[in-house]
């Protein structure tokens, strides 16, 4: 059964690749998934400190320890794990740029996307479909850019998700 989804992965993440070859959208790909390595959310943070001055104080509470949560995790995640990443497992594959580590599983860039998605909708519901988007795109972007497997994005997906809905259930307490 092992082998079966390995296979499914691998030939998900060769599938992705080919469809997404096209200079303009390997581009646009390198693009967002830049958009997710950090500066964005500290952009995003200032918007509400600025323009949200009476709620922003709950919003960087459950964000800070929802981050706080997820950071480690994935830290651990990565080392526990050590999956290579496609480019380095699947021969003739590239990547079309430097991953920040050497192990692909979970994708960090997901994993905070979907934290940050999940915290701007949780507050901020009016902007659930755009930011929900973007994180999606960010993890299609990992895959497309050849530095993740597809389960490695929908594992960051689920682990910023999770300790988005830790934190918020720690603070609710």
């Amino acid at each position: 059964m092992l082998n079966g989804l390995l296979y499914l992965d691998t030939s998900t993440y060769l599938w992705l690749k080919k469809i997404q070859h096209h200079l303009l959208l390997s581009k646009l790909n390198l693009f967002i998934s830049h958009s997710g390595d950090g500066q964005l959310y500290a952009a995003i943070a200032l918007g509400v400190c600025l323009f949200q001055p009476l709620g922003y104080e709950e919003f960087f509470k459950v964000g800070l320890l929802a981050f706080c949560i997820e950071l480690p995790s994935f830290l651990l995640l990565k080392s526990t794990v050590k999956r290579d990443r496609p480019f380095v497992q699947i021969i003739g594959c590239t990547r079309s740029l430097q991953p920040s580590d050497k192990f692909s599983m979970p994708s960090g860039h997901t994993a905070a996307a979907f934290l940050m998605a999940g915290l701007i909708s949780n507050f901020y519901l009016e902007y659930s479909f755009g930011v929900y988007c973007w994180a999606c795109m960010v993890g299609n972007s990992r895959v497309a850019t050849g530095v993740h497997y597809p389960s490695d994005v929908i594992a960051g997906a689920a682990l910023g998700s999770s300790s988005l809905f830790l934190s918020l259930s720690i603070l609710s307490l």
